[in-house]
C-alpha cells in the first residue's frame, strides 16, 4: 500500500511539475519586459452579461463598446473617463466600428441578422440595414463608401452601402467568416476565413475574392489585424492558442507567437509600434511590431475574461471591458510600463 501510495504521489507531483513548466513556458519569456498596470475601473450600465468588440474614434475622444449580453452599445468619453450613454436596441451586438469621417457607428444587431447605424453626435440609432445569417465583425473600405460584415454562420461577407444604408449583397467565402480588415495600402478587404484556415482577399470595387491565403500553424483563424505600414497581417487562433504573422508582400508566416486561451480582439498602437491580442481566459499579450520583427514583450493577466482590447493613439491607455468584477460589469483602463532603457 505504502508503494502504491508512493508511486501515485510521484505521478501527480510529476504531473503537476509538467503542468507548471508548461505554464511557465507560456507565461514568460525573457523578452517580456513590459508591466500592465490599471489606471482604473469604470463602472459601466447593465448587467454582468458578455461584452463584445470596442471602437475608438480618436478624433471625437468616444469609445464604442458591445454590450452583447444586455442588447446595447456603451458610449464612453475617454477625455473626462465616463459614460455618456447607454444606447439600446441593438439585439446581440458583437461588432462595432466607428467612422469619424462620416460621424457614423455601425454595430452588428447579430440576434435581428441586422446592421445598425448609430450618429455618433447624437448617439440615437438612425437607420438600420439587412443582414445575414450571423453577422459579426465590420470593416469599412472608405474608397468606395462600403461596409463589410463577417458572417459566421452563413460564410458571406455582407456588403452595405453607407449612402443608403443599404444591402447591395453577399459574397461567398466558403467557410465561416472570423474578424474582417479593410487594408488601405492593397485596396482590399481581408476576411479570416476560421473553417478553412485562411485569409479572403476581396476587391471592393467589384466585390469579388481575388485571393486565397492559407494560415500555415493556425487552427481556427477568427481574430484579425493589419498593419499597413508593416505589411503584416495578424492571425488570432482560437483552435491551439497562437498568434500567426504573414508578410502580406509574399503571404508567407514570418512569426508564430504564444497567447492567451482561445484569443479573441487584437489591437494596435501605431505610433508604439504595438499589437495586443486579448483572449477568453483573460491575460493580455503584447507585441513589439517595427522593422526588426515581431517580439512579445507582455504577457500579463488583464481580469476575469478580459477577451476584448482596444487602444487610444492619442494617450496610449489600454480598454478592457469585464463583465463581472465583483458583480459589477467595469471597463478596465490600463497603462503599459515600458523600460526606461
Amino acid at each position: 500500500m505504502k508503494r502504491q501510495l508512493s508511486v501515485a504521489w510521484f505521478v501527480l507531483i510529476f504531473a503537476a511539475g509538467c503542468a507548471a513548466i508548461s505554464q511557465s513556458r507560456v507565461a514568460a519569456q525573457p523578452a517580456d519586459i513590459a508591466q500592465l498596470r490599471t489606471i482604473r475601473d469604470v463602472p459601466l450600465p447593465g448587467d454582468t452579461s458578455r461584452f463584445d468588440y470596442e471602437s475608438i474614434d480618436p478624433v471625437a475622444h468616444r469609445l464604442f463598446i458591445a454590450h452583447l449580453g444586455a442588447r446595447s452599445v456603451v458610449a464612453y468619453d475617454t477625455d473626462q473617463g465616463q459614460v455618456l450613454a447607454d444606447i439600446p436596441g441593438v439585439p446581440g451586438v458583437h461588432g462595432v466600428i466607428a467612422v469619424p469621417e462620416l460621424g457614423r457607428l455601425y454595430a452588428t444587431a447579430t440576434n435581428s441578422r441586422q446592421i445598425v447605424v448609430i450618429d455618433t453626435a447624437s448617439l440615437a440609432v438612425v437607420a438600420t440595414a439587412q443582414g445575414d445569417g450571423y453577422p459579426d465583425g465590420l470593416a469599412y473600405a472608405s474608397d468606395v463608401g462600403k461596409i463589410y460584415v463577417s458572417d459566421e454562420q452563413d460564410g458571406n461577407e455582407t456588403v452595405i452601402d453607407v449612402q443608403s444604408n443599404q444591402r447591395l449583397g453577399a459574397i461567398a467565402l466558403g467557410g465561416e467568416a472570423g474578424n474582417t480588415q479593410y487594408d488601405p495600402s492593397s485596396h482590399r478587404i481581408l476576411v479570416a476565413v476560421q473553417t478553412k484556415n485562411q485569409m479572403v482577399a476581396i476587391d471592393p470595387s467589384t466585390d469579388q475574392v481575388v485571393d486565397r491565403h492559407d494560415t500555415p500553424g493556425c487552427d481556427h483563424p477568427h481574430g484579425l489585424l493589419i498593419d499597413s505600414d508593416q505589411q503584416r497581417a495578424f492571425a488570432a487562433c482560437q483552435g491551439n492558442d497562437k498568434l500567426v504573422v504573414l508578410d502580406m508582400t509574399t503571404w508567407q508566416v514570418i512569426s508564430t507567437q504564444d497567447v492567451g486561451r482561445s484569443p479573441d480582439v487584437l489591437a494596435s498602437d501605431p505610433v508604439l509600434h504595438l499589437v495586443y491580442v486579448a483572449a477568453e481566459n483573460g491575460p493580455l499579450a503584447v507585441f513589439r511590431n517595427d522593422e526588426t520583427g515581431v517580439t512579445r514583450i507582455a504577457f500579463q493577466s488583464a481580469g476575469p475574461n478580459a477577451h476584448v482590447v482596444a487602444v487610444d493613439p492619442n494617450t496610449h491607455s489600454i480598454y478592457m471591458p469585464l463583465a463581472n468584477l465583483n458583480g459589477q460589469p467595469v471597463l478596465r483602463e490600463l497603462a503599459l510600463d515600458l523600460p526606461s532603457n
